[in-house]
C-alpha cells in the first residue's frame, strides 16, 4: 500500500520553509479561517498538520474542541510540538493512507495544503471519510498556482512558477489542485459539497500583505525550488533568477499580485 512520504513535499524541511509556512498562516488567518470553528467537545482530526502553522489557529478558534493533529514527518511534528502548547491539541505521527483510528472516530476533519502533495488525493479523502462520523464535516483548503497573476507582467516569472508546478507534478503532487476540490470531494463520497474561492489581492494599499504574502510566502516558495529546477534543466539559472526578480518587482508600490485559494466543506452522508 503506498504511503505519504517526506520526499513528496517539494518545498523541503529546512528552517526557512518553516518560517515561510508561519508567514503564510499569519497572513491568511482572516481570509481562510474567519469561518473555521468547531463546537465545544467535538472531536477534530487535523490531517497533515506539518509544523503546526495551521494548528495554532485551529486551537485558538476552537478552544473547547478536542483536536488530534497528525503528520507523517517526525521532523515536522517536533516543530509543531514546540510551536503549539494549547491543552486541547494532541499530536501523533500517522500516515494519511494508514490512519490508526477506528471508523467514525471524529466529528470533523480539517485538511489544509495537504492534498496537493499526494499521489492519490481522492483515495486519501475516502479514507478520511471513513474516520468521520456520519453527518460529520470535512474542511479542505488548497491553493492553485495557476490562479496567479500580477503586474508588471513577466514571462520569466511565469516560467519560474511553472518550474514549481512541474517539480511538484514529478513528485506525484498537483499544485493546481484547488480547481479540483469539488469533483474530488464528490467522487470521494461526500455530500453537500460547497467550494468557496478565497482571493488574495495585494497592492500598494496593503503593505502588510506585500511583505507577508507576496515576498515571504509566494515568492519565497518559488525561490525555494531554484536548485532542483536548474538541476532538472527546467530553466537556466539566469532566467530563473530573472523570474524571482520579476516577482519581487510586483511588491513595489505600483505593483499588484493576485492568488486564489479554495475552501471546500462537505458532509459524510448519514
Amino acid at each position: 500500500m503506498p504511503t505519504v512520504s517526506d520526499d513528496a513535499y517539494v518545498h523541503g524541511y529546512d528552517p526557512r520553509e518553516s518560517e515561510r509556512l508561519d508567514d503564510q498562516a499569519g497572513a491568511l488567518v482572516e481570509l481562510l479561517h474567519h469561518d473555521t470553528a468547531y463546537p465545544p467537545g467535538s472531536r477534530v482530526l487535523e490531517a497533515g498538520c506539518g509544523v503546526g502553522a495551521q494548528t495554532v489557529t485551529l486551537a485558538a478558534h476552537s478552544p473547547q474542541a478536542q483536536i488530534t493533529s497528525v503528520d507523517v514527518s517526525e521532523t515536522s511534528l517536533a516543530l509543531a510540538r514546540e510551536r503549539v502548547s494549547a491543552p486541547n491539541v494532541t499530536f501523533r505521527q500517522a500516515d494519511l493512507l494508514r490512519l490508526p483510528f477506528a471508523p467514525a472516530s471524529f466529528d470533523h476533519v480539517f485538511v489544509c495544503f495537504v492534498l496537493e502533495h499526494l499521489r492519490e488525493p481522492q483515495r486519501a479523502l475516502g479514507l478520511l471519510r471513513e474516520v468521520l462520523r456520519p453527518g460529520g464535516t470535512i474542511t479542505v483548503i488548497e491553493g492553485d498556482h495557476g490562479s496567479t497573476y500580477f503586474h508588471p507582467r513577466s514571462a520569466d516569472a511565469d516560467a519560474a512558477i511553472a518550474c514549481l508546478v512541474e517539480l511538484q507534478a514529478r513528485a506525484g503532487g498537483d499544485s493546481l489542485i484547488g480547481r479540483r476540490l469539488y469533483p474530488l470531494l464528490d467522487a470521494a463520497g461526500f455530500a453537500d459539497v460547497a467550494v468557496d474561492p478565497r482571493v488574495v489581492y495585494v497592492d500598494g494599499g496593503h503593505p502588510e500583505l506585500i511583505e507577508a504574502f507576496t515576498r515571504r510566502t509566494f515568492t519565497a516558495m518559488v525561490e525555494g525550488v531554484r536548485e532542483p529546477a536548474i538541476a532538472a534543466g527546467l530553466l537556466s539559472a539566469e532566467r530563473f533568477d530573472a523570474g524571482i526578480e520579476a516577482l519581487r518587482r510586483t511588491a513595489a508600490p505600483d505593483g499588484t499580485f493576485n492568488y486564489t485559494f479554495f475552501k471546500g466543506v462537505a458532509v459524510r452522508p448519514r
